[in-house]
């Protein structure tokens, strides 16, 4: 008999990775990877994911799971919130504010982990053990 597949929408095999080290040995399905380029689209975070998943599903007629992570500041009004992607390829993750934005530490092969510092950590995810930031990880939930 063979195990059911879920495919998770990314061309990130950091991201695939870090998302079976959450899920364990003991998730129903196998979790595997397509890249897949989706319309980049305007609205809340919310609107964005539904409509992402909604396209994915559409186009490989299979369940999926899409990942649309976001960086909203408070005093930005949300901003840059589904749009970070195009703010990181701008301005690249360099930066200092209080609170959870600090200056680039860890590796820098993984988004913007070498700036957030979660609460609670002296160490940003960059530089936390894969297996700690994947206790505390927005993936994880």
């Amino acid at each position: 008999m063979t195990q059911r597949t879920l495919t998770f929408v990314t061309g990130n095999i950091k991201k695939l990775e870090e998302v079976k080290a959450i899920l364990g040995t003991n998730f129903p399905f196998e979790v595997i990877n397509h890249k897949l380029d989706l319309p980049e689209l305007q609205g809340e975070v919310e609107e964005v994911s539904i409509k992402k998943c909604q396209e994915a599903a559409r186009r490989l007629m299979k369940p999926v799971v899409v990942e649309d992570t976001c960086l909203s500041f408070n005093a930005l009004k949300g901003l840059p919130g589904p749009y970070i992607k195009w703010f990181l390829e701008k301005l690249e993750p360099e930066g200092k504010t209080t609170g959870k934005i600090v200056s680039p530490r860890g590796t820098r092969d993984f988004g913007w982990d070498c700036i957030f510092q979660p609460d609670g950590y002296n160490l940003t995810y960059a530089e936390l053990p894969k297996e700690e930031k994947n206790k505390i990880s927005h993936r994880r939930d």
